[in-house]
């Protein structure tokens, strides 16, 4: 009796033990497709390079955050380029859009500090008015951007949904990627390859279930979502300072709560390894 008393004790130590790296195991079941390639890195270690990364908005550096900081360790150039202030993403009911543009451009900064990029670039269109801005506008914003940085290598939304549906999303994508497949090639034209910011399957399935952007903005017909990935990037190692650049944006916390939800109910060394890879697309 004393010996089978012991065997329960032990098997419950065990059963404690395991829980966590039981968790680990289905939570990344949960997120990541199995059939998705893993690479440690965007690109190779050397030659050193140069990337420069457009995005709409301050916060949504947020989804390459790991990637951005795996290419600095790698000692290669990074530029981060934020079209707006962010004046309309009012989610800290701000008084005003002034006070608020002031304010995330403030987190930007530091946001831009904890990444570790060579340069921040913040322009001051109109935060939702990216398509009144029009096509065209935008592509001549885009390559003039380009010209000045001279970048191997770009990093941006993708051109279908921009992540979840975000017009500025969307649009930003697509004016980068308008340019890049236009003047690729081009003796005047440095960057060679183009990169674009995606979710796993999985990832869409939980969103759709968990966040309110994604159930409101995400199109309804599979057809017309994101695009799948070529492959995602190993991330855990950064995922403190993926945390730090967050919690950056102060104004913005209840909308970033989508993108790791429950982060601050799990032990941090459990859901880096769940929340563990970014996922890319590679434009040809």
């Amino acid at each position: 009796m004393k010996k089978l008393g012991i065997g329960i004790l032990l098997g419950l130590v065990g059963l404690l033990l395991l829980s966590p790296f039981l968790l680990i195991v289905w939570g990344r079941g949960m997120l990541h497709d199995s059939d998705v390639t893993q690479r440690e890195e965007l690109i190779p270690s050397a030659p050193k390079q140069k990337v420069l990364a457009i995005f709409p908005h301050p916060d949504d550096e947020v989804t390459v955050a790991g990637t951005v900081m795996g290419l600095k360790a790698a000692g290669h150039k990074v530029t981060l380029v934020c079209l707006t202030r962010g004046e309309k993403g009012n989610a800290a009911q701000i008084p005003s859009e002034e006070e608020l543009a002031r304010l995330r451009t403030a987190e930007m900064q530091l946001s831009a500090q904890t990444l570790g990029v060579d340069e921040l670039i913040q322009l001051d269109y109109a935060d939702g008015g990216i398509e009144a801005l029009g096509m065209d506008s935008l592509k001549s914003v885009v390559y003039a951007l380009i010209q000045a940085q001279n970048p191997d290598v770009l990093l941006s939304y993708d051109s279908k949904v921009g992540l979840y549906g975000h017009s500025d999303h969307r649009l930003t994508g697509k004016a980068v990627e308008e340019v890049f497949l236009g003047f690729r090639g081009s003796t005047d034209f440095a960057p060679k390859q183009l990169f674009q910011v995606t979710l796993s399957k999985k990832q869409i399935e939980v969103a759709l279930k968990l966040s309110a952007g994604f159930q409101k903005n995400y199109p309804k017909d599979p057809e017309k979502g994101l695009p799948a990935p070529d492959f995602s990037i190993g991330t855990q190692p950064y995922f403190s300072r993926t945390l730090q650049v967050m919690q950056a944006h102060q104004t913005q916390k209840k909308v970033l709560q989508d993108l790791m939800p429950y982060h601050d109910q799990v032990p941090q060394w459990i859901y880096s390894r769940i929340f563990d890879r970014e996922y890319f697309r590679e434009v040809l």
